[in-house]
């Protein structure tokens, strides 16, 4: 069985589909997927066979206010407006909407990570957690803390999967994955800052305290799990792909020329994977 783990990363995460459109290019198929954050909302475009779709919204849609916004964010804390991105463009009468029937008869088992925004412990969600015009799993992976107000699924608050699980490299392997490939959307000798996480931890302390706690050891977590996909590489089980550079990309910069050029890179770079699924 073949693994994908696609850590996401907002506007980043273009790299993420550029290598899951090369793959599909190249006659390189995944069993498996484990999606966190905009690393979900790749995986279910790849999986449904949807060649290019998901690069459309990091080209297209996401330039546009109704995406993500200020206006958003003063109207109703929400910067990105996800039920604008998988309702309205992603519906079955949207103006781009996922294959749901080819999604759902691909055979492909996917977990969706989110963080319970009470506990700071992560959720996979399922392949039986979506169903058609039902994509609130992904909404939830996708809830950046601060910038977004948590997702709500069945009365439980969530936010972004990284928080809580970055890297779940383990699981792929103990839920029976006999190669996995890990795509990482920052170069693999940068580290993550602390910076940020401090200042959003401070904010979110009075309301969600155990997430606030998770955002402060954020970057050890990462660290962490980066480390032992490291090992698994070592012992030529995994494969991380990651960009030789990002250029001035963040989370949420729209920023076309430097979207365009992670894809570059990410289409790139997808060649080690054919190499690697098929030795």
């Amino acid at each position: 069985m073949i693994g994908i783990i696609d850590v996401g990363g907002g506007m980043r995460a273009v790299y993420g589909t550029a290598v899951l459109d090369y793959c599909m290019e190249h006659g390189v198929s995944f069993d498996y997927g484990i999606g966190i954050s905009a690393g979900s909302a790749n995986l279910v475009s790849g999986f449904a066979g949807q060649n290019r779709r998901a690069y459309r919204f990091y080209t297209d849609y996401a330039f546009r206010d109704e995406y993500m916004s200020s206006r958003n964010f003063l109207r109703d804390r929400n910067f990105i407006d996800f039920d604008y991105v998988y309702d309205d463009l992603s519906g079955h009468d949207g103006e781009d909407p996922l294959d749901y029937e080819a999604f759902a008869n691909s055979g492909k088992r996917i977990y969706i990570v989110a963080t319970n925004a009470l506990t700071a412990e992560p959720h996979f969600f399922t392949n039986e957690d979506l169903w058609q015009d039902h994509y609130d799993p992904v909404k939830a992976s996708c809830s950046v803390p601060v910038v977004n107000r948590p997702y709500v699924i069945d009365d439980v608050p969530y936010f972004d999967g990284a928080l809580s699980a970055p890297l779940p490299i383990r699981k792929a392997f103990a839920d029976g994955c006999d190669k996995v490939v890990v795509v990482l959307t920052r170069p693999l000798g940068r580290k993550h800052t602390e910076r940020r996480d401090a200042a959003f931890a401070a904010m979110l302390e009075k309301e969600f305290p155990a997430v606030a706690q998770a955002m402060r050891t954020s970057a050890k977590l990462y660290d962490d799990a980066l480390s032992i996909a490291l090992e698994f590489q070592y012992d030529k089980k995994a494969l991380i792909v990651a960009p030789d550079s990002i250029g001035h990309m963040k989370t949420l910069k729209k920023d076309l020329n430097g979207v365009r050029a992670l894809y570059r890179k990410g289409r790139r770079d997808a060649k080690k994977v054919v190499e690697f699924i098929n030795s």
